[in-house]
């Protein structure tokens, strides 16, 4: 039996890299965003309540169609496979269906500075200048890099949902599996990330390589109109620059990071300053 765990958080977060890193284990499969996580979301919205075929399906025979998702999905796996990772940002706010189907899972809750996420996707967007992406729904909204962050930051957008369920996540009943990983500890001292990722998956180690770590997803960055989106540098190490961000948007993104002083919950996270309690 295969077991599953999922990786979660903010875009832009370092999500990619974390399953590039892992991914050199030869037992462990992970990779960029799968399509898993829509079709659980598909498929319990056509058994539920409101649905025509909601009195045809029991809550037992739910569980085993979303657990048959999974296993349908990942079949054709490697036998060496041992753990699947599963990456979807709208896991943290599913995690009850989660406890249900995996009770063993943990999750890996990739965050970063909201001002540097921002940063991130402008300079993606803006490096994509004659394409016209489909990170945003109109003219309208990819007008100014104003329009473009304020429809990145709504609570349906790219940022805004991933920060809302990770919030949920986080202060919900099912904290204690989470584990926040801080993008720019593991971009500047991987080796000792990674070791408490796996003390915390409860995993053997594993020597990696963060010389030789690689990940591009060039046919499915191609169709969204925003090149390299996925694509992970060969030599894991820090990438300081600076924000192209005008300083009032830098400032008000800056104000959203609430992981840093967790209270009340009993998530773990790794990051440069111990959290408080």
């Amino acid at each position: 039996m295969r077991s599953y765990h999922f990786i979660s958080g903010l875009p832009r977060s370092g999500s990619t890299l974390l399953s590039a890193i892992l991914r050199q284990n030869p037992r462990f499969e992970a990779g960029m965003t799968s399509p898993v996580g829509g079709l659980f979301t598909n498929l319990i919205a056509s058994v539920s309540a409101g649905s025509e075929m909601a009195p045809m399906v029991s809550p037992s025979q739910r569980r085993r169609l979303s657990r048959a998702l999974f296993d349908a999905y990942y079949e054709e796996q490697p036998e060496s496979t041992e753990v699947i990772f599963d990456t979807n940002r709208a896991w943290t706010a599913n995690l009850s269906a989660l406890s249900e189907l995996f009770p063993g899972a943990k999750v890996l809750c990739c965050v970063r500075d909201v001002a540097w996420v921002m940063d991130s996707l402008e300079r993606q967007f803006q490096s994509n200048a004659f394409e016209n992406t489909k990170l945003f729904a109109s003219a309208a909204e990819r007008s100014t890099v104003f329009t473009r962050a304020e429809a990145l930051a709504n609570r349906n957008g790219l940022v805004g949902y991933a920060w809302s369920a990770l919030n949920e996540g986080i202060y919900g009943p099912h904290a204690e599996k989470l584990l926040l990983i801080d993008y720019d500890l593991l971009a500047s001292r991987p080796g000792e990330v990674i070791d408490l990722v796996y003390d915390f998956l409860g995993e053997p180690q594993f020597e990696h390589d963060f010389d030789n770590v690689e990940y591009d997803a060039p046919a499915f960055d191609e169709q969204l109109g925003v090149s390299g989106l996925h694509r992970v540098r060969k030599k894991v190490k820090p990438q300081p620059r600076p924000t192209i961000l005008p300083p009032e948007l830098f400032e008000q993104y800056g104000q959203l990071n609430f992981w840093r002083a967790l209270k009340k919950s009993r998530a773990r996270i790794i990051s440069p300053k111990p959290a408080t309690s």
